[in-house]
């Protein structure tokens, strides 16, 4: 595929599988705006073969992580493997130097769940975070102009994707249980008096959300410290990345605030809510 069509299909991925990046991703300036769409295709589609889904909803048959290593290692050998997903990263890399660490970490979180990896304390529920969305922010911040020798930038940017990734746990606690799947650390479980074989359980459902609530405040924890690298990006990149850290922030701060009611349906912001945290974050920028 030309660069134009693996730029409009990936656009359309990121359009259907998150609404949020995308709201965010449409203030970057073109170049940063299509690569960011490019990585998206591929983290996307990972993420969908490793839980058999398609753009994030359930439906489409779950796939082999084996797979996913296989295909990415050709890619980073230099290969067009001929699958969208796979030639969009290949794309990428050969516009921008994406250090293959990154990736290769970021393949690691979906090897932890394909072995149905459950954190046992704090430090395990981060290192999943990093894994899956940590490394992310990293090869975001990469796109975005950052050296990938400025470590400090870079730690700020895994901080962000962790802080992302919290608060989509604690969002997703009914959907990740009825997938067979519980991110919650387990001391913590014991310590609140949480069942993990029943989190959602109605005699307890008070225990979940004081342990939520910490998994959320443990979010804005990361988010704060991250915003602080937010000022050496470029100031296209300094609004997108505001935004998206406002709409995350919002989501978990939503959570926390419903309580027990945070999981009758899923928590989204309102498209003219977004709008609003869109506007904020363009002051936040200047």
């Amino acid at each position: 595929m030309s660069r134009a069509a693996l730029v409009a299909e990936a656009g359309e991925s990121i359009r259907i599988g998150s609404k949020s990046f995308h709201s965010a991703s449409r203030l970057f300036d073109r170049q940063t705006r299509e690569r960011a769409w490019l990585l998206y295709c591929w983290c996307r589609h990972c993420d969908d073969v490793c839980d058999g889904q398609a753009f994030g909803h359930a439906g489409a048959q779950q796939g082999c992580v084996a797979d996913l290593q296989a295909l990415t290692q050709q890619v980073l050998n230099g290969k067009t493997v001929g699958i969208l997903p796979f030639d969009a990263l290949g794309r990428l890399l050969s516009e921008c130097a994406l250090p293959r660490g990154f990736i290769l970490d970021h393949l690691q979180g979906f090897t932890l769940d394909a072995e149905d990896w459950r954190p046992q304390d704090e430090a395990g529920l981060l290192r999943y975070c990093y894994h899956v969305a940590g490394a992310v922010g990293c090869m975001m911040a990469v796109i975005m102009g950052v050296d990938p020798n400025d470590e400090e930038t870079l730690r700020r940017a895994s901080e962000l994707g962790i802080a992302f990734q919290l608060s989509n746990i604690a969002r997703d606690v009914r959907a990740d249980h009825e997938a067979g799947r519980c991110y919650l650390p387990i001391q913590w479980m014991d310590a609140h008096g949480v069942d993990p074989a029943d989190p959602l359980n109605a005699a307890t459902m008070e225990n979940l959300t004081a342990l939520v609530r910490r998994i959320c405040d443990l979010a804005e924890v990361y988010e704060q410290s991250a915003r602080a690298g937010i000022k050496r990006l470029p100031f296209r990149s300094r609004w997108a990345i505001h935004a998206a850290a406002g709409i995350y922030g919002r989501i978990g701060r939503r959570v926390a605030k419903l309580g027990p009611r945070a999981w009758d349906r899923r928590v989204v912001i309102p498209k003219r809510e977004k709008g609003l945290i869109i506007l904020a974050a363009a002051g936040s920028a200047v």
